[in-house]
């Protein structure tokens, strides 16, 4: 299948999945489909495919992660950036879930989340550092761990 068809199709099938965060972030289905792991070992597949192709392909000539010129020569390669950006639909929506289980855990009420969870599926780390500042705030003291 072509790369943009792939690419077009990772990015509508995580969707779902969002709305599911944003909308019933605790029911049964969202648990069953996001919080069970499912999406990121399906969308693993994926880039799985697309890195051992990558790199059994040897990708385009001088394409490397040593230096950016060379990482732009690879992502130059269209196999290359679809399996590069399920890295990132992978690890936004991991992000995304475990945002919204921790502020359940902290007992932050999930309109306070919404915000932070958009700005996660649009902008991963911007989305991840404003739900950080608001546990922290919640919490009254910014810290990685979680409370036992």
């Amino acid at each position: 299948m072509p790369a943009d068809n792939v690419y077009t199709i990772i990015n509508a099938a995580v969707l779902p999945f969002w709305l599911l965060l944003l909308v019933v972030p605790h029911s049964r289905v969202t648990n069953l489909a996001v919080h069970s792991g499912l999406v990121p070992i399906l969308l693993g597949a994926v880039y799985i495919f697309y890195l051992v192709s990558s790199i059994l392909g040897g990708g385009p000539e001088g394409a490397s992660m040593n230096s950016l010129q060379g990482l732009l020569i690879a992502f130059s390669d269209p196999d290359t950036l679809v399996g590069a950006w399920s890295h990132y639909l992978i690890f936004d929506l991991f992000v995304g879930a475990w945002l919204v289980r921790d502020a359940k855990r902290e007992n932050i009420h999930h309109l306070a989340v919404v915000v932070p969870l958009v700005f996660t599926l649009m902008a991963g780390p911007l989305g991840l550092v404003l739900y950080l500042a608001i546990r922290g705030i919640w919490r009254r003291r910014f810290t990685l761990v979680e409370a036992v």
